[in-house]
């Protein structure tokens, strides 16, 4: 079941402090939304690992640009040259410049792409530092030992 929601982000606007990067970002996000070409899919692997796949049928390597620049992935793509000639009856398969762009959350970064049967997929991974994840403190007691989250202790 699809489910539709209506936010007046205005509205909204007035009744908020400190918000107002997220909501320019929401805003022009809805605004581009009526922009369907190419369609793509998100999928979700694991809670760090996600696959963002593009339907780029008759695009090649050559016709494909991926950059990542601070949080946004942008994949553009430039209409292959040939066919102008071509008399079509019907011509139903897209084949015109494109440009999508995907904000990506901290940490997350675009470990590859591959490009097969008419699909590009992005292969993304969420790769927090060491020294931002969290730590467990072990606590002592009057003795010194050491006691550990399993209930085992040691010097």
């Amino acid at each position: 079941m699809t489910r539709t929601m209506t936010l007046d982000l205005p509205t909204f606007a007035r009744s908020t402090v400190g918000f107002d990067r997220m909501l320019t970002d929401l805003d022009r996000k809805f605004a581009n939304s009526q922009n369907n070409y190419p369609p793509y899919n998100v999928v979700e692997i694991n809670d760090d690992e996600w696959m963002i796949s593009v339907a780029v049928a008759g695009f090649g390597m050559d016709n494909l640009d991926i950059t990542v620049e601070k949080n946004m992935l942008t994949v553009e793509g430039t209409a292959p040259i040939g066919g102008e000639d071509a008399k079509y009856l019907h011509k139903g398969i897209g084949g015109r410049n494109f440009r999508r762009q995907f904000t990506l959350a901290a940490h997350v970064e675009a470990k590859g792409a591959t490009l097969e049967l008419g699909m590009l997929n992005l292969h993304l991974v969420r790769e927090v530092p060491e020294a931002l994840q969290p730590k467990k403190i072990a606590i002592k007691d009057y003795s010194g030992a050491v006691h550990n989250a399993i209930g085992t202790d040691s010097k």
